[in-house]
């Protein structure tokens, strides 16, 4: 569903937006693109979720519309755009409108800040909207202990709450839509929507034999060394499915030549627009193997069922490898030794671009039946605990109704 609204018309947005979903508790879901995609992607899922599945009316407002666009076609303006019942708003846009009306809920995604005005109107509302602050994923033992903590803002009567997404008990759970498992079942059981897939993507089918990846990395991924190794293999024959602008300098520096198609040896990389949130989870369950990135695409990998290669986003003084370390050791406790001593070497390396070496890649390749198996066992994990978003949901109203704030921990 796409609509459009007047926003000079209505500066009540709360009131319009009940249009959608009538009677829905209203909610703001404030984001500033940081990892270009991954962050925008958490929010427009999230979202999502709020308004189609538990009917909330919500706004969306993103200060990296262009980023969005790639991963939801539909969006077609600056600010304005209903889409299956979120409405999409620049930040610029929400700056400018006065008064502001602060909805219900309002969350601030992975620690982005609120804009001032904002915060001044949330501060003076009769009374005070539920303030989450949505935070960054992480299987780091320390998260339980922080998620629900309040934090009591400096100067301004308002109290926000930690909402800490994890793996664990104690945690916020994984962003993942209930019934998505039985929609990937489906699909990967019809060989005709796979097929449906690869012709809207301009990509030939697999040939017997052939093993395909969805290549999603950074622009220091080690990618030469990867192609170098399956270009070599004298066993197999291998298929990278790319998205366009990514990944570029090493596929063009490898293959010294560009074009949607490129061969080399027994490699073959086909190059694909941006899609869809909906047609890139469809890629990673057609693939054999997934490379990702970030946080969101990180999620869709382990909800895949498929072996899966993460490059985890780099922060200073080499905290992230303790966030991948942190992973590591939950994914890989009930893997095979030798498979789980393979997938570290090809992890490590894959994250220290010097560090990975033709040894780890073909190891890995050689434990890839094991990772498989293991990997779809987490899938079905997975699968069968309760979503995020019932939790978040639970966690707002229980806050809307006991609106006291106990002490800081």
């Amino acid at each position: 569903m796409h609509a459009r609204w007047n926003a000079s018309a209505t500066p009540d947005w709360s009131r319009r937006d009940r249009a959608v979903n009538p009677g829905g508790e209203t909610w703001d879901l404030f984001c500033r693109v940081v990892d270009n995609y991954g962050d925008v992607g958490i929010g427009w899922r999230l979202a999502k979720q709020l308004a189609v599945d538990q009917r909330r009316s919500v706004r969306l407002i993103v200060d990296g519309r262009a980023s969005l666009a790639l991963i939801e076609p539909r969006l077609v303006s600056d600010e304005g755009d209903a889409i299956d019942g979120v409405v999409v708003e620049t930040w610029a846009a929400f700056e400018r409108r006065s008064p502001c009306v602060p909805a219900e809920v309002v969350i601030e995604l992975l620690g982005c800040g609120l804009p001032p005005a904002c915060l001044a109107a949330m501060a003076t509302a009769a009374t005070p909207p539920v303030w989450i602050d949505f935070e960054h994923l992480s299987a780091e033992p320390w998260v339980t202990g922080f998620h629900g903590l309040p934090s009591p803002h400096p100067t301004l009567p308002l109290v926000k709450h930690f909402f800490y997404p994890g793996f664990v008990p104690g945690t916020g759970g994984l962003l993942i839509e209930p019934g998505l498992d039985r929609k990937r079942a489906v699909f990967v059981e019809a060989a005709g929507d796979i097929d449906a897939l690869w012709r809207r993507f301009g990509v030939s089918a697999p040939m017997a034999g052939e093993t395909r990846i969805a290549l999603f990395a950074y622009p220091d991924a080690p990618v030469a060394s990867l192609l170098r190794v399956l270009a070599d293999d004298p066993v197999r024959h291998w298929s990278i499915v790319v998205p366009k602008d990514v990944a570029t300098v090493a596929l063009d520096n490898w293959f010294d030549r560009t074009g949607h198609v490129r061969r080399y040896g027994r490699l073959t990389v086909f190059t694909i627009p941006f899609t869809s949130q909906p047609d890139y989870d469809r890629l990673l369950w057609a693939c054999d193997i997934v490379f990702v990135r970030g946080e969101d695409s990180f999620i869709r990998a382990q909800v895949a069922g498929r072996p899966f290669v993460w490059q985890i986003y780099r922060q200073a003084d080499a905290v992230h490898l303790q966030k991948l370390a942190a992973f590591e050791a939950l994914y890989e406790a009930a893997m095979p030794a030798k498979a789980a001593v393979a997938q570290q070497a090809f992890w490590r390396g894959w994250n220290n671009g010097a560090a990975l070496t033709d040894d780890a890649i073909r190891d890995w390749i050689a434990a890839l039946p094991a990772l498989a198996s293991h990997a779809d066992a987490w899938r079905a994990k997975l699968a069968a605990e309760e979503p995020l978003i019932d939790r978040l949901v639970d966690f707002v109203a229980a806050r809307r109704e006991a609106p006291g704030q106990p002490p800081v921990c």
